[in-house]
């Protein structure tokens, strides 16, 4: 057994590419523990960790005490526990199906985790859907949350926050879930003046290089195949392939109208599109797809963070998560400092 704990400690679950823990230990908190499956997202994680344990596995593997036995700590002894559950199946569809599948049950590991850590607080990132889904019966998932939290005496604040409120150069809506000590007054921060825009936190990087030539500053491989550079030149900055008039059949191939985030470019000027996990937006002025390092930017990451794992082409295939997707799962950390920060000054964290 060893005491590893800091002045505030925190355990992160589901933590990707860690971007609620930097948003989280920015706000002064210390995550000690991180627990994520995915091997790419595992690595990235340990090629960044500052004095923390990462455990590669499967969360509903773990046994919460564990965590108490390792760090030397009791129930109580963590000041927050948080993670983002991987939820899309269930709550971006029409059926809003809740916790009828594997992946929407997953936000149940926190209840798990929370039932025996008895942290001071939790924080919980989800899409905005969450909120609407209802598990098997009819009863909606938030709901059934409150009452599982109300049961180890937490109040549950819940609220869809906009990430271009909150120093982050992208519109990104998602449902914050903060559970603090019942009867403790807690409000979310307040909102930004405004946001950057893509041109402002891209600003300063050099020319990207090839895959095959180590970047100047990490994370920034161009990987854009001769071939979709040709069908980019068609579009305009801000614009999409689709939109574009007068585009030959064979350049626009089988794209619609509705395809307003395929053959995406950003714009210098504005906040960019929620970055997603099925296409990788395009540069304002190159015509090239945006680097890992470029998305990581636009997601809030510091450059210092490194992403390990295989790059993608924009419709390739990879096995577990490349580091387009990598960024494009993650809260950015502005976001995560924010709220965290709250916590902390509601409960008198100093």
């Amino acid at each position: 057994m060893t005491n590893r704990t800091a002045e505030h400690p925190a355990v992160s679950l589901f933590s990707g590419a860690g971007g609620l823990d930097i948003g989280v230990d920015n706000a002064g908190y210390k995550t000690i523990c991180a627990i994520e499956s995915d091997i790419h997202c595992a690595a990235t994680l340990r090629r960044n960790a500052r004095r923390k344990t990462v455990w590669q596995v499967d969360v509903r593997a773990v046994s919460p005490e564990r965590i108490l036995e390792i760090f030397g700590m009791r129930p109580g002894g963590v000041s927050l526990l948080y993670g983002g559950p991987p939820c899309q199946s269930s709550w971006l569809t029409g059926e809003r199906r809740g916790w009828h599948d594997d992946r929407g049950g997953l936000i149940h590991e926190i209840v798990r985790f929370a039932r025996l850590l008895r942290p001071t607080a939790i924080l919980v990132e989800q899409l905005p859907a969450f909120l609407r889904s209802c598990r098997p019966g009819g009863e909606s998932t938030i709901a059934t949350l409150e009452g599982e939290f109300a049961a180890l005496g937490y109040d549950v604040h819940a609220r869809v926050l906009n990430t271009a409120f909150y120093g982050v150069a992208q519109s990104r809506r998602r449902a914050i879930l903060v559970c603090v000590p019942a009867g403790q007054a807690f409000r979310f921060p307040s909102r930004a003046v405004s946001a950057p825009t893509v041109g402002e936190v891209l600003s300063g990087l050099p020319q990207p290089v090839p895959r095959d030539e180590v970047p100047p500053v990490p994370n920034h491989v161009d990987v854009t195949p001769p071939r979709d550079r040709e069908r980019i030149s068609f579009v305009p900055e801000g614009s999409w392939l689709a939109r574009v008039p007068n585009v030959p059949p064979s350049v626009l191939m089988n794209l619609t109208k509705r395809d307003s985030t395929k053959f995406r470019r950003l714009d210098r000027n504005l906040t960019s599109l929620t970055i997603a996990c099925g296409e990788i937006f395009f540069h304002p002025l190159e015509d090239r797809y945006i680097t890992p390092r470029e998305a990581a930017r636009i997601q809030g990451f510091p450059d210092k963070h490194v992403l390990l794992g295989p790059i993608r082409g924009r419709t390739g295939q990879v096995r577990d998560l490349d580091q387009h997707r990598q960024i494009a799962n993650a809260v950015p950390p502005p976001l995560a400092s924010s709220v965290a920060s709250s916590i902390a000054e509601a409960l008198g964290l100093g």
